[in-house]
């Protein structure tokens, strides 16, 4: 008779009250990884993984303009702000406009 009222409740291994924890860590991992995935494709920041050296402008030509760099496996920032004096020493300003013509040509205008 035991036997048979075991197989209606359950084995013990289901009684154990941190599985459900467990359970619990995996979904939020699953959730974790999906969520940085998503986040990755929908910013087009897919180049960060890659071997390839880069430059990123957000902003150009205002006051929160950042220029982000990859060399290798270091991520540089850089912020021409006022602030930037007291960090580190340099400062930077916006001095003119590059443009690529379609033959692949850059022209510089200074300001």
């Amino acid at each position: 008779m035991r036997r048979h009222r075991g197989l209606l409740l359950g084995a013990d291994e289901d009684n154990d009250p941190m599985s459900v924890v467990s359970n619990l860590f995996d979904v939020a991992m699953v959730f974790a990884v999906a969520l940085m995935v998503a986040l990755v494709t929908r910013y087009n920041m897919t180049e960060m993984f890659s071997q390839e050296d880069f430059t990123v402008v957000k902003n150009p030509g205002k006051e929160n303009m950042e220029i982000i760099t990859k060399e290798g496996q270091k991520i540089n920032r850089y912020t021409p702000s006022e602030d930037q004096e007291n960090k580190s020493g340099k400062k930077g300003k916006k001095v003119g406009v590059a443009y690529e013509l379609e033959n692949g040509e850059i022209i510089y205008v200074p300001e």
